[in-house]
Parts: structure tokens; C-alpha cells; sequence
């Protein structure tokens, strides 16, 4: 079945989804006369915090079912039905992935508080009769799309990187780079903090995670201010799963393909006021690689062709420890620790053939290169949390210290007019180079949630990061017959450092305009202060800057299952020190960058508007949105005086609008049968007066999940992930096709699972194409990504299986990195 039949079929089961949703809400109730009303509060059973959006019912007395009225709670979980009539009634609390809690209550002619429903975990007893129900792959909420993980069993033995792929709105290319509604710009958190190892380089950090730690993956188009301004697409959160509350328990898990291999372990336990959690893995990835690059030089007539083929392979390991201490019914401490190390290599022959209108310009070499990459990654995290008499107040009181040191260098040797490798002592030209990124961060942040009454909320915070970093690297050379070995070249060094203080202060106020409308205005400031030392160059710079980022949003809700959103943010992109530093990389020497110091920052306004709606048969999200951005950081490429050279660096040169269409659904057609998934359109525009360029047009992409429950504990699954191009600001960008297929089995009592993946099983690999078109050159690269794969995974769960508490954390998603790495546009 190709894209368009796909999404033709999608598009008829959504628009089929909302008449059926209407038609199994609860009849409509009798007019509700009177002037009773209950309130009350619905929260997690162990880890006592809200539960968003739970489903309340108003029942007669037993045994009559047939629903009276009802309401969903809000993002507090706090909820009120009013217009009630005196008399006995019953309150019935549910929420998928919860057990159902029912309730006696007397409703008076005033207001009557119906207390705390304490709703337990799919799997937890309660002393009265409760329905356990399971979370779909994908949850549509007002703020935010949740894809659940550990619910789709095609991630056994996979990485972050393949959750990623499968989440709506997010597309992987064959490099690792991860795409948030066709953009680069975006942060990734991991448990609502940042991981320095993700900023510095998400693709291959991605890889370290194993999938099978990977609770659900948040994406939230319009945050809130409480988060840090920067990623104008929005924010991915990944969510781990934590250990338990009460018990001794763990998990032991191997997998092993053609692709990647692991093995993985966790143990934690709570006593009395005591908690402790700790997870620890290892693992490898290895496979092979292609690419070609075709450049035409239309003012020279020449012609640049470069072929290459190689293979990638690499390890890590990871480890984490946590610690929750209760000194108090309303006081805890919490202390968290992590360790995550990679290192790898890449291997490439390359092909290289220049030919130019003069052939004394002519190239022709072949050259074998080791890239070598590493980082190693430690956090420590201390959190203070108090809670009140008041049902809702919170102030908390986070510290971070954070060190991040990276490794990098290659080895190549080169064969001048030649098609193939020779031996080393025949190469015509040797390079080596080695360096190190050494980084470290201390954050400090404070949050207070105050609220007025029942429908009214103020958050507000303060947080300061001081942020340091650099890189140092030496570069040596050997040339055949010149050199009797390899000498310094210290006009190719690099040595710089970077400091970037960010200090914020944050406001959200929340509250009911009406019975169902919700309203919430919010503001963020922060202070940015740069420092830099470009010490080859002997340059540098200091820069502050104030940024004001407002944001707010309206939900108005039709119904407890229906509801409209309006949204509004201004977000930031602060350039990183790779658009920053001015050094030379001519490692490339028919493509040569450098960074531009005299960037300024991005500021982006997004809009969005969303209708949901949810019901029995499924859910479904349509949201419009615009995003607006008159001073984009882009890479600029550009020819050189030198014949078949261009150079590439960045410059505050565009203006870009994005005009966004997505529909995401879920539905159960018969019982056991799920599917999710849904198109996004988008029509771009890119203007640079500076360049005098003006692109547009449409890009479309589409993501469809699919699983069914068999008997005897199997569960079949698949997958399927497909993008067209989007226009660029010179060229276009790639397309994209991924698809898995997977099943499971579970066995001993369910506490063992053995999943059998195959990833794209009908074509070997996908060619990832982009293209580069100025007035002076055309340029068409092509990268083959080897995504035919297969996967056995294992893993038992040992001990009392239950959710543990939410540590508290920093979000530290606030900068714009280059090339591969985080945020790269």
C-alpha cells in the first residue's frame, strides 16, 4: 500500500472517529436544577500527584449506572460538577492506565468536598473491586501528544533512537538527526531535565539509551514558560521509567542483531521513608555505510564526484543511582547520580575527482579515514520539595552540577591519482588529528506553585545556569618525500573557550473564566551574558542581552470529551559555540567552514490552534499552527576563490514561516486491534533579501502504528514512518521511509517477554538525497542509510512491579547547536 492510500485510509477511520465518540458519551442528563455542588482532587495512589484530565461521572444510587452528568478534571487533577440537586449519589473516577475508584457521596444544597480519589496503577490491588485498563501507544492531551513506549513492543532492544522514530510529529533520518514538525530546532529533556551528552551530540548519544528504559516520550508544541525559552519547534521530554515504591524488584534484559546488541539491569526498592532505584547497561552498535556527492560548477564548468562506502561501530555503558528520603508528611529530599560513556569509530574510503575546464586545476585521490568520537557524561542532582495543608502548593528548591567531556580525531591517509588504497608507506599525504571538548554546568532553580481557591494558580520560578566549554585540538601532517614525519600544522590548531550564563525569571497565572473555559497567561525573562576566547585566532567577544518571552493559551471544552485549544509562544534560539567560533576547518578541503561571531539570537512566535476529542472508540487531534521567524540563523554555502572550493558558515540571513496542518488519531476497531497514527502538511517559506533567494512549498509526512493481542500471550505489531522532501533555503531537503514489523510473546506469568523485530525487511537501505542549488554551483548528496534489520530481545521482571515517585528536575533546554548535533537546523 503506498503513502497516499495510507493516508487515505487514515483520514477515513478519524473522520469516522468523532461521530462514533459522540455517540457512546453518556446520554445527556435530565436539566440539572439546584444549588449543590461537589469538588475534589484526583491523584496517582503512590506517587501521590495529580492525574490530568481523569474522567468523572455522577451516578444515581446503586444499582442504577446511567450517568447523571460528568466532567474531566483538570491538569491539576482537581475537578467540579455544579447545578446538582440534593440528594445521595455516587462519584466515579476512572483514567486510562488506572483502576476505577466509585464513591457514596451526599450532595447538599451548598458546596460539598468529596475529597482526594487516590486512583491506583494498572496492576495495583485496592481493598474495593477496581477495572484495570492499559495505556494506548499514543494518548492525545490538550497540551501535549504521549507516546508510551513500553506499550509497543517492537522497541524490545532498540535504542532511543528507534522509540524517536515512531513518536508523532518526530522523524529520524539514516544519520541519527531527529526532526520535530520538519525542524531541527528543538530541545530533547530526559525526565524533564537536559542531559549535556544529548546537547552535545544527540544522535549519538540517542544510541546509548536502550529503548526498554523508555517509559513514554512527551511532545509539547507550545510550552509553557516555566520552561527554559529555547527550541522554537517545541520540546521532547523522554520519560525512564523509575522503580518502585514499596519492595525489593528489578529487570534483566539482553538483545542481540545486526545492528546493535546489549544487555541491561535495574534494582530498587523503598523502605519505610527510604527509596533508592539504580539502573546499569552496556552495549554496542556497528553496520555499514554509502555515500556520493555530485557538484556542478556553473561559472567554471567543472565537475566534483566523490563515492564512498565504510562502516561505523561503537560502545557505552550508563549508570544511575537515585535516592528519595521522606523527613516528613510534607518534606523530601531526593539525591540522583548518572555516569554515561560512548566511544566509537567510522571508517570511510573516499573517491575524489575533481575535474575542472583546466586541467592543471584536476584532482583525482583516494583516501582512507578513521574518525574517532567518544564523550563521557556525569550528573549530580539534589532536590529539595515541600508540600502544604493546601491541596496544590508546592515549592521546590533544585541544584545540578554536570560535567561533560567529549573526544574526537581522525587518521586519513591519501593516494594521489589513484582509484584505490595502497599501503600506508605509499600514501602521498598523511593527517592525523586529536582534541577534546572538556564542558561543565552548574544550575540552580526555585519553583513555587500558590493557588488562590479552587480555580486559580500562580507558578513562578527563578533559575540561573553558568555554563562553560571550549575545545582544544592539534592538527599533523606528513607528506610523502617532504617530511621525514608527521609535522604540527599551527595554522589548522583550534583553541577556544566559551562562557554562557543564562539567569530567568518566570510567571504563569491560571485560572476558570467559566465552566469551561481555561485560561493561562504566563511570561519568561532572561538574561543572557557571553563570553569567548578564540586564543589561535587571538579574538574574542562579551555580549548580553535581555530576551522577554510571553505565552499563553484557551481551552474551552464542549464536553468532557471534546475541547478546543488556542496557543501562543515566543521561544529563543541562542546560537552555540559551533555557529560561534571563527576558526577554519579545512579538514574538508573542497568544503571548507567556519563559525560567525557576530550571530545574534532567534526569536520565533508560534500559534497554534487544536481541537480534541476522545471517546471509547478512540481519539483524535487536529491542530493548525504558525511558526515565525525574521532573523533565522542559516548555513550558508558559498563558492571560494579557489577553483572547486566553497566554504559554509552561518548568518542571521532569513525569514522563515512555517504553515502546519497535523491530524493524529487512535482507534480500536474490534477488541485487542489498535491503530494510531496520522499526516502532517506543511507549506514553507524561506526569504533572504541579504542572498536574494525566496523558497516555498509543501512537505508532507505520515506515522502509522498498528498492533493486535493474539492468544496464548502473543501480541503482533508494525510500523511506518514516511516523509516527502521540504524546500530549503538553498536546495531541498531529503525524504523519508522507515517501517518495523515485531512480535512478542510473554510468558512465565507475564514477567518474561522475547520480542523479534525486523526493521525495513523489503529494501536493503534507503537513500537519504538533499540537494544545494546557488547561481554559482548545483550540488546533490546522497547518503544510504542500511535500515534491514533483525532483533531478539529478552527480559525478566523479577519482585513488586510498581511506579516510583517523580524526582524533581532541571530543564536546561535553551541552546542552538550545529552539524550533527542537538538543534542543529
Amino acid at each position: 500500500m503506498n503513502t497516499y492510500r495510507l493516508l487515505g485510509l487514515l483520514l477515513a477511520i478519524w473522520f469516522g472517529i468523532s461521530p462514533v465518540a459522540h455517540a457512546q458519551t453518556p446520554a445527556a442528563p435530565p436539566v440539572l436544577t439546584g444549588n449543590g455542588s461537589l469538588t475534589g482532587t484526583v491523584l496517582d495512589s503512590l506517587k501521590k500527584e495529580p492525574v490530568p484530565y481523569a474522567t468523572v461521572v455522577l451516578l444515581p444510587p446503586a444499582p442504577n449506572d446511567k450517568p447523571i452528568t460528568g466532567v474531566a478534571a483538570d491538569d491539576k487533577g482537581h475537578f467540579e460538577l455544579t447545578k446538582l440537586a440534593p440528594g445521595p449519589a455516587r462519584l466515579r473516577v476512572s483514567y486510562v492506565g488506572y483502576g476505577t475508584q466509585t464513591r457514596t457521596v451526599t450532595i447538599t444544597d451548598g458546596a460539598t468536598d468529596a475529597g482526594t480519589f487516590q486512583l491506583p496503577t494498572a496492576g495495583t490491588a485496592l481493598a474495593e473491586a477496581v477495572i484495570i485498563g492499559t495505556k494506548p501507544v499514543v494518548e492525545v492531551r490538550p497540551d501535549r501528544i504521549v507516546y508510551n513506549a513500553e506499550q509497543d513492543v517492537t522497541n524490545a532492544g532498540g535504542t532511543a533512537a528507534d522509540v524517536l522514530r515512531k513518536a508523532p510529529l518526530l522523524a529520524v533520518d539514516g544519520d541519527g538527526n531527529v526532526k520535530m514538525r520538519g525542524s531541527g530546532n528543538f530541545k530533547v529533556l530526559v525526565n524533564n531535565k537536559p542531559s549535556p551528552t544529548l546537547a552535545s551530540n544527540l544522535a549519538e548519544a540517542l544510541k546509548g539509551i536502550p529503548a526498554e528504559q523508555i517509559k513514554s516520550v512527551e511532545i509539547i508544541t507550545t510550552p509553557p514558560a516555566k520552561y527554559d525559552g529555547e527550541g522554537t519547534a517545541g520540546i521532547i521530554n523522554i520519560v525512564l521509567k523509575k522503580g518502585v515504591d514499596q519492595g525489593l524488584n528489578g529487570q534483566v534484559s539482553a538483545s542481540g542483531g545486526n545492528r546493535n546488541s546489549s544487555t541491561r539491569g535495574s534494582l530498587n526498592f523503598k523502605k519505610s521513608k527510604l527509596g533508592f532505584t539504580s539502573s546499569a547497561g552496556m552495549g554496542r552498535w556497528y553496520g555499514p555505510s554509502g555515500y556520493e556527492r555530485v557538484r556542478f560548477g556553473k561559472q567554471d564548468n567543472s565537475t566534483l564526484t566523490q563515492s564512498g562506502s565504510g562502516k561505523y561501530g561503537g560502545q557505552w555503558y550508563s549508570g544511575s543511582v537515585g535516592l528519595d528520603y521522606e523527613m516528613s508528611e510534607h518534606q523530601s529530599l531526593s539525591l540522583a547520580g548518572s555516569v554515561y560513556n560512548y566511544d566509537g569509530d567510522y571508517n570511510t574510503n573516499l573517491l575524489n575527482n575533481f575535474v575542472a575546464a583546466e586541467t592543471a586545476n584536476n584532482q583525482l585521490f583516494n583516501r582512507f579515514t578513521n574518525t574517532l568520537f567518544g564523550s563521557f557524561n556525569g550528573e549530580l542532582t539534589g532536590t529539595y520539595t515541600k508540600t502544604f495543608a493546601q491541596p496544590r502548593r508546592e515549592w521546590s528548591v533544585v541544584g545540578q552540577y554536570a560535567r561533560n567531556n567529549g573526544t574526537f580525531g581522525y587518521d586519513f591517509d591519501e593516494y594521489k591519482d589513484s582509484f584505490v588504497n595502497l599501503g600506508t608507506d605509499q600514501a602521498s599525504y598523511r593527517e592525523r588529528s586529536r582534541g577534546r571538548t572538556p564542558g561543565r554546568e552548574y544550575t540552580a532553580q526555585t519553583d513555587l506553585v500558590q493557588p488562590f481557591g479552587e480555580k486559580q494558580t500562580l507558578e513562578i520560578g527563578l533559575k540561573a545556569i553558568w555554563r562553560n566549554t571550549g575545545s582544544v585540538a592539534d592538527v599533523d601532517g606528513l607528506t610523502r618525500r617532504e617530511t621525514d614525519g608527521f609535522v604540527r600544522l599551527p595554522d589548522r590548531s583550534t583553541n577556544f573557550n566559551y562562557d554562557q550564563n543564562v539567569q530567568a525569571a518566570y510567571a504563569t497565572y491560571s485560572f476558570a473564566a467559566s465552566k469551561k473555559l481555561n485560561i493561562s497567561l504566563g511570561s519568561r525573562v532572561e538574561r543572557t551574558a557571553l563570553a569567548a576566547d578564540f586564543r589561535i585566532t587571538d579574538t574574542g567577544f562579551e555580549r548580553n542581552y535581555t530576551s522577554v518571552l510571553p505565552n499563553g493559551n484557551a481551552q474551552y471544552s464542549f464536553s468532557e470529551s471534546n475541547s478546543l485549544r488556542l496557543a501562543y509562544s515566543r521561544r529563543i534560539t541562542r546560537p552555540y559555540i559551533d555557529y560561534l567560533n571563527p576558526f577554519v576547518d579545512r579538514s574538508d578541503r573542497t568544503n571548507i567552514s567556519f563559525g560567525n561571531p557576530d550571530l545574534d539570537p532567534e526569536l520565533t512566535d508560534s500559534y497554534e490552534l487544536s481541537f480534541n476529542t476522545n471517546g471509547k472508540a478512540g481519539s483524535l487531534n487536529i491542530s493548525g499552527s504558525v511558526r515565525r521567524t525574521d532573523n533565522a540563523i542559516e548555513s550558508v554555502r558559498q563558492p571560494t576563490d579557489v577553483v572547486g572550493v566553497t566554504q559554509q558558515t552561518y548568518a542571521n540571513v532569513a525569514s522563515n514561516a512555517f504553515y502546519q496542518l497535523n491530524f493524529y488519531g487512535s482507534a480500536k476497531p474490534v477488541t485487542g486491534w489498535e491503530i494510531s497514527g496520522g499526516p502532517d502538511v506543511q507549506y514553507i517559506v524561506r526569504r533572504s533579501p541579504t542572498l536574494g533567494i525566496e523558497r516555498r512549498g509543501f512537505t508532507a509526512g505520515l506515522n502509522f502504528n498498528t498492533s493486535y493481542k493474539l492468544p496464548k500471550k502473543f501480541t503482533i505489531q508494525a510500523f511506518v514512518y514516511s516523509s516527502l522532501p521540504s524546500p530549503d533555503l538553498q536546495g531541498r531537503g531529503s525524504a523519508n521511509l522507515y517501517y518495523q514489523l515485531g512480535t512478542k510473546k510473554s510468558f512465565l506469568k507475564d514477567k518474561a517477554d522475547l520480542v523479534l523485530n525486523f526493521g525495513s525487511p523489503f529494501n536493503d537501505y534507503w537513500i537519504y538525497r538533499n540537494t544545494t542549488n546557488t547561481r554559482d554551483f548545483s550540488e546533490t548528496n546522497e547518503f544510504k542509510a542500511f535500515q534491514r534489520s533483525f532483533r531478539l530481545s529478552f527480559s525478566y521482571r523479577f519482585g513488586q512491579e510498581q511506579k516510583g515517585k517523580q524526582r524533581k528536575s532541571v530543564s536546561n533546554d535553551d541552546v542552538k547547536s550545529g552539524g550533527n548535533k542537538q538543534g542543529g537546523q
